[in-house]
């Protein structure tokens, strides 16, 4: 009988329920063991999924039997909890963002390392059908070089958690750039291939979470309200990101601001250009002959975006495959975020070691 790997996730709020699912999906792993602080979430999951081993601490859990787990607890626990697991010995697939800073995250690259296990980060856009296709025809040089890249994803009302942790430094690091920004950075610089950022110039806003009691929303991510809570994160920022002299990136995220909705990653190259967004079906901007063309590719989309992101780290785990993110790359998202940050702190661009 074919050995599966035995997986343990650690944290089954929303996210770590999604991974639970995605799971079930992969012929080569089976959740075996869920741990979160409230036991009611515990219970509910394993309930659902059958899991016989419940725990409320994640120590324990690593104790246990199982070869990898998933960090899917809030971003100020996923360096203790991953450092913790990969010193046992356990593969570890890290949920987004990385960590709270790119030292913390360096940390985990290197107690990875010493442990000679799998980190994978929890990029899932990269798993998208469209943005995987994109990246073919990058690596083929059908876009010729990549000279500019535009990275938007607004919300118009969309702060998760108003009051609570999400909308807090000190537990979430920061608010849409590590949030969001996160992913879009990561899915950008894979997209093109663009991994050497050497500086970054940006611009942090907070207009609408500290109105908190005048905040007018629709509806709210790992809400309700806290109106007594804490809002002192960002709910806009705006940047442009340097990769020496060949390639810039301009980004736009928000959780809230008085335009509409806009999810996209634009690619200018010199011989085509392309624009992925989830609601538009993928167009190329190309050239043939003497005329400009547009190309719509047929390709299969089959599988979620966190399906095959299970799949990919149990194929890690037995050796089959490299992580679909690894823990270096997560570490250049981490740097980027981290100047943003320190360059709207002090008005200034600010450079990047990488």
């Amino acid at each position: 009988m074919k050995r599966k790997v035995k997986i343990g996730i650690i944290g089954v709020g929303n996210i770590g329920n999604v991974h639970a699912n995605a799971f079930r999906t992969v012929p080569d792993a089976e959740v075996t063991a869920v741990c979160d602080v409230q036991p009611e979430r515990v219970k509910e999951t394993a309930d659902r999924l059958n899991i016989s081993q419940r725990f409320t601490d994640y120590r324990e859990l690593i104790r246990s039997d199982v070869d990898a787990v998933v960090v899917a607890v809030g971003n100020t626990l996923h360096k203790p909890v991953a450092l913790a697991a990969l010193k046992a010995g356990k593969h570890v697939l890290l949920e987004k963002p990385m960590a709270m800073n790119a030292r913390e995250a360096v940390q985990i690259v290197d107690a990875a390392k010493r442990a000679r296990r799998v980190l994978q980060i929890g990029m899932h856009w990269r798993q998208n059908p469209t943005a995987k296709v994109i990246r073919e025809y990058v690596a083929n040089g059908d876009f010729g070089e990549i000279y500019h890249i535009r990275a938007v994803m607004t919300r118009r009302r969309g702060i998760p958690g108003l009051g609570g942790w999400f909308t807090t430094r000190a537990l979430a690091g920061g608010g849409p750039m590590i949030d969001l920004g996160v992913h879009w950075l990561d899915l950008s610089m894979w997209l093109s291939g663009l991994w050497k950022p050497t500086c970054v110039s940006a611009q942090t806003y907070a207009k609408f979470g500290p109105r908190m009691q005048n905040y007018r929303y629709v509806g709210m991510w790992a809400g309700p309200p806290k109106l007594d809570g804490t809002f002192d994160v960002e709910d806009y920022a705006v940047g442009l990101v340097r990769f020496g002299k060949k390639a810039t990136l301009s980004f736009e995220i928000s959780w809230a601001g008085n335009g509409q909705d806009e999810h996209f990653i634009e690619l200018l190259g010199d011989k085509a250009g392309v624009r992925m967004a989830s609601d538009k079906p993928l167009l190329i901007l190309t050239e043939q002959g003497t005329r400009p063309v547009d190309v719509l590719p047929q390709f299969e989309s089959r599988g979620s975006a966190p399906d095959q992101q299970a799949c990919v780290f149990s194929a890690a785990c037995l050796g089959k495959a490299r992580p679909a993110c690894t823990g270096e790359e997560g570490v250049v998202v981490m740097k980027v975020i981290d100047a943003a940050y320190q360059s709207s702190r002090l008005n200034r661009e600010v450079a990047i070691q990488v």
